[in-house]
């Protein structure tokens, strides 16, 4: 492949994965505009949010597959296009239940693009120049946890919330005909559908969110809350039953046997789930508790979205000296040390340079965490099963989004509201320290991980894990 067609690619999938996953933050900061504008309660601002997520987290693997079947550039297109036009349908909300399904397809749009867009560059560029244009398209998506919170400020502020969606559509018409000129076509190994799996996964997480995002207005005795609540359990439990029986599973049971593989997902879970939480609550505090507009709420933010900048690069070269287990436990300690700190502190009177150094330090880190805990699930595979592995995790990522929300918001509901400004923070106060027990529970699941895992010279994978006949030479 010439160089400068390796140059659309990268430039290209960059520009379409930042698109989506700033998405997943931008809202956050035209969260208290959308509820005043659309008249939106707590639980319909979960779904705007949840609802992206869930139908991401639901089928980012089958967008994969779709990918290696049909074609990965074709798809990749098609996923641009869907997420286009459902942005343009948010824009054009008359109504918050508008809002919630155009976000729905949103989520869907983004669950072809961004499994796609890393497997054509893996695919587009020899090994030897893989790492350093991973490392390019990392570092330009991961500018959407600084940038989302101030661009979303910025848009908010300086026009109105639709404008965050309709800012997608320019940027995606131009990208979609430059992909199907510029970008070549690769295909994988015809990976085949788990569909029972899909189904059953997101009908469990979807009974649990359900319940956990109704026990504040129906409560927790609630016939409606306990039987989602126990749905979601029993079709949880039916997918395990289901992986472990299927031929070609979303998620191989087996690879569950690896320590490494385990706790890293475990520790995933939780630490995702404090992290999207506690930002769909700090940006309302910041408005609905200190009375903050939408930019300045956006640049108040940057001393705790700022830092994965600094730390996580610090922090990924250091996992293969010290190991994934150090980094990932410490790191999470101190997100919740943060978390803890900001809910000890949160009142409506309080000076915004109290905010300041507990940010720093949860934000330092989860930046510490994220790429230890990742490194602890890729390292535990056998090569062959690195794509499945990151997969898997980053499926638990979204899912871990969407639970925090509401986890959180079940707390925040219990416990205040937005009547005004100390009844907000009356619920944010315990709700952000959830988040910050969530944090400590990552941290004792990253004690789990192997010491060497992640250490150079470590060990490449866990053997257990690894399909037994294609690796019994090794063994």
């Amino acid at each position: 492949m010439a160089q400068r067609t390796r140059g659309w690619l990268l430039g290209l999938t960059a520009a379409a994965s930042l698109m989506v996953a700033l998405d997943a933050t931008v809202v956050a900061t035209a969260l208290t505009s959308i509820r005043q504008d659309l008249s939106a309660t707590l639980e319909q601002l979960e779904w705007t949010v949840n609802a992206y997520n869930l139908t991401f987290a639901a089928l980012l693997m089958t967008g994969a597959a779709l990918g290696d079947r049909l074609g990965r550039r074709r798809m990749f297109a098609a996923g641009l296009g869907l997420f286009t036009v459902a942005s343009a349908a948010c824009a054009l909300a008359p109504g918050i239940g508008w809002l919630i399904a155009a976000r729905a397809v949103q989520g869907g749009g983004a669950a072809l693009v961004m499994p796609l867009a890393m497997a054509l560059l893996s695919n587009g560029f020899p090994p030897e120049r893989r790492a350093k244009a991973l490392g390019i398209f990392a570092g330009l998506t991961g500018l959407a946890v600084v940038a989302g919170p101030v661009v979303g400020g910025i848009v908010t502020e300086g026009l109105a919330w639709q404008w965050i969606f309709w800012l997608n559509v320019p940027i995606g018409l131009a990208v979609i005909p430059l992909v199907l000129r510029r970008v070549p076509e690769s295909r994988g190994e015809g990976a085949s559908f788990d569909v029972g799996g899909v189904v059953l996964v997101t009908g469990g997480a979807l009974g649990l969110v359900w319940g956990l995002i109704r026990s504040g207005p129906a409560g927790w005795d609630a016939y409606e809350v306990v039987g989602s609540l126990v749905a979601g359990a029993v079709l949880l439990a039916g997918f395990v039953a289901w992986e472990l029986r299927v031929r070609q599973p979303m998620v191989p049971m087996r690879l569950l046997r690896s320590r490494g593989f385990s706790a890293g997902n475990a520790a995933g879970l939780f630490m995702y789930a404090s992290l999207y939480g506690s930002l769909f609550f700090m940006t309302q505090f910041l408005q609905a508790g200190l009375g903050k507009g939408p930019l300045a709420t956006g640049l108040h933010l940057v001393p705790w979205t700022a830092t994965v900048t600094v730390v996580a690069p610090v922090a990924g070269a250091l996992v293969n000296r010290v190991g994934s287990r150090a980094l990932t436990s410490a790191g999470l300690a101190m997100q919740a040390a943060g978390m803890g700190w900001i809910g000890l502190v949160a009142d409506p009177s309080m000076a915004y340079w109290q905010l300041i150094a507990p940010m720093i330090l949860a934000g330092a880190g989860v930046s510490m965490a994220m790429p230890a805990a990742q490194t602890s699930v890729i390292n535990a595979v056998a090569p062959p099963e690195i794509g499945k592995a990151s997969g898997v995790f980053n499926t638990v990522r979204q899912f871990a989004g969407v639970f925090g929300v509401a986890i959180l918001a079940a707390v925040f509901a219990a416990e205040g509201g937005y009547g005004t400004a100390q009844t907000f923070a009356d619920g944010f106060a315990p709700a952000i320290a959830v988040s910050g027990a969530l944090s400590l529970a990552g941290a004792l699941a990253g004690l789990l991980i192997p010491r060497a895992a992640g250490t150079a010279g470590g060990g490449r994978y866990d053997r257990r894990s690894a399909p037994r006949r294609k690796y019994a030479a090794i063994e």
